[in-house]
């Protein structure tokens, strides 16, 4: 069958490729001297230096990440003395503010950010769309309809 030449490899290889590419990532930043940090902190830092303290609810839409992922990034970063927590207007809500640390690391990460966006285009030049475009597109037709039900779709008996 046709379909068997998929054999479930993509899936391997799409997370390996991921992987590699988060790895190498984090191998820049260590190079940067940045060895206690997480590339997944970056996007919360350049939230909250362009939209003033906020939410971690505001840094999750901003971010496209689940509000647990957002909490616990948080709360890794406050451990690691880049960010605080602090009461804002009303007394439940809680604002992640940048430390004087996350600031003075703005320059060194904005470099980052535009050498792997660089990175991101030069990658996306050599696959059949650009990458930035193929996660885009991947994720609104999840948000349309899960992976789950379009492999239930499939499935022997299915009535979907």
């Amino acid at each position: 069958m046709a379909d068997d030449a998929l054999d479930g490899a993509f899936l391997g290889q799409f997370r390996t490729s991921f992987d590699a590419m988060a790895a190498d990532l984090a191998a820049v930043l260590a190079d940067l001297g940045m060895t206690d940090y997480r590339p997944r902190f970056s996007a919360v830092i350049r939230v909250v230096s362009a939209d003033g303290p906020s939410t971690i609810r505001h840094i999750t839409r901003r971010t496209g990440t689940t509000h647990s992922a957002g909490s616990q990034t948080v709360s890794d970063m406050a451990a690691r003395g880049l960010v605080e927590l602090r009461t804002g207007s009303d007394a439940r809500q809680r604002l992640v503010h940048l430390t004087r640390r996350a600031q003075r690391l703005r320059p060194v990460l904005d470099a980052e950010w535009t050498a792997t966006s660089a990175a991101v285009r030069e990658l996306g030049g050599e696959l059949s769309a650009p990458l930035d475009v193929i996660a885009r597109e991947l994720a609104e037709a999840l948000a349309r309809r899960s992976f789950h039900d379009r492999i239930a779709a499939h499935l022997p008996g299915s009535e979907r």
